[in-house]
């Protein structure tokens, strides 16, 4: 690492371990989990993989008993492994060769989040010389980047392994401040299917691209709606659910009616908005107003559907004792919400508190030169030691 030679093992260490893996959702993160793997059985804890179907990627589960021997309760601390891509991004330095300049650590998942994780794998010498009275988790996720795609199957496999941790910290970066909801994402693809033809005989083809137009602008039809109609939330950047088209692609040529036409689009919906029932609509739209004049014109046509990422949204409690915890540990009182998703949902709909709270910038995340500062960092650590602190085992 280039200016500054951090001390071994120290959370500058870890965060720049972390960033020369090249995790990019695209590749295998099995040699981050098989590293950070060997740190925790040098520790001795008990580690737990789950993989995808590929076996090219895994969570990585790991528990630090409390000094009697108890895994069950306790505190997880998340983060996933994965990181978007740099294509196409100018990057001053190689994203993958961490660069310490001005106060900041740059590189690809410097604040998204290798920053939090390398953090706690930090101080994992201070966890285990504390009597912990609860257990400490750490819970490394895969493809959260690509729709949270890999903590489900860790959180079925603890469910099946009958754990029940009492609280739940993500560190996705939050300028060390408490978030405490955040939207669901719910992403789908849409595939509508004509019928080729010459395009100087349109009746005698069934133009694809027109009717997933007229799904679009339904799709559209109900993002205005919920802009218009609510419900609304102000303590959200943007106080009410949302829908849009992100992708789209059909047809082979000007003269040649497309038989094809695929698009994606998502739905972030408030906390207590049920995106089943947006979605319930677009179907109902699609089977009983587009198919049937479709079929009149082919009976071939189709519309399907694919469910391609949902991660459910968060609503914190108040009372619940994982928000005192890092309400107290940050004096940070303020009830802040965020329109983007993270892990913390899926754990809250496992029956597991969650708030979140890391280092860096959001703003700073999936962008050319990404950063985490030092300050930030230090920070981190401090209220990490915290959380150790209130786990440890009262004289």
């Amino acid at each position: 690492m280039s200016q500054t030679s951090p001390q071994p093992d120290s959370a500058i260490d870890w965060i720049g371990r972390l960033i020369r893996f090249d995790t990019t959702s695209r590749n295998s993160n099995l040699a981050l989990i098989d590293m950070v793997r060997s740190t925790f059985e040098r520790f001795d804890m008990v580690s737990h993989l789950t993989y995808d179907a590929s076996g090219k990627k895994a969570n990585l589960y790991a528990t630090l008993p409390a000094a009697d021997g108890n895994t069950q309760g306790g505190i997880v601390l998340s983060g996933h492994t994965d990181v978007v891509p740099v294509d196409g991004q100018a990057w001053d330095t190689d994203p993958f060769d961490p660069v310490i300049r001005d106060g900041r650590l740059y590189g690809r998942g410097a604040c998204d989040m290798k920053g939090f994780i390398g953090t706690a794998l930090s101080l994992l010498p201070q966890m285990r010389r504390t009597r912990l009275a609860k257990p400490i988790h750490f819970a490394l996720s895969y493809d959260e980047e690509v729709g949270c795609v890999g903590a489900p199957l860790m959180l079925a496999d603890l469910q099946a392994r009958g754990q029940r941790p009492e609280g739940c910290i993500v560190g996705e970066p939050t300028s060390m401040r408490v978030i405490v909801a955040h939207k669901g994402i719910n992403a789908w693809r849409c595939c509508v299917r004509g019928q080729a033809a010459h395009s100087s005989l349109t009746p005698k083809g069934l133009n694809a691209i027109e009717y997933a137009a007229r799904l679009i602008c339904f799709i559209r039809e109900l993002a205005d709606e919920m802009r218009i109609a609510g419900p609304y939330d102000e303590a959200f950047d943007v106080p009410f659910s949302t829908a849009q088209v992100g992708t789209i692609q059909g047809g082979i040529a000007i003269n040649t009616i497309p038989a094809l036409c695929q698009f994606d689009f998502e739905h972030r919906n408030l906390p207590g908005a049920d995106p089943a029932r947006f979605f319930a609509r677009i179907r109902a739209y699609a089977e009983e107003e587009l198919l049937p004049r479709m079929r009149s014109e082919s009976p071939e046509a189709a519309i399907d559907f694919e469910s391609l990422a949902s991660a459910p949204s968060l609503d914190a409690s108040e009372q619940a004792a994982i928000t005192q915890l890092v309400r107290a540990l940050t004096a940070d009182q303020a009830h802040r919400k965020v329109a983007y998703g993270t892990e913390a949902g899926q754990f809250q709909q496992a029956g597991i508190p969650a708030v979140i709270c890391g280092p860096g910038d959001i703003r700073q995340a999936h962008k050319a030169n990404e950063f985490v500062a030092l300050d930030q960092v230090a920070q981190c650590e401090g209220f990490l030691r915290g959380v150790i602190d209130n786990l440890a085992q009262q004289s």
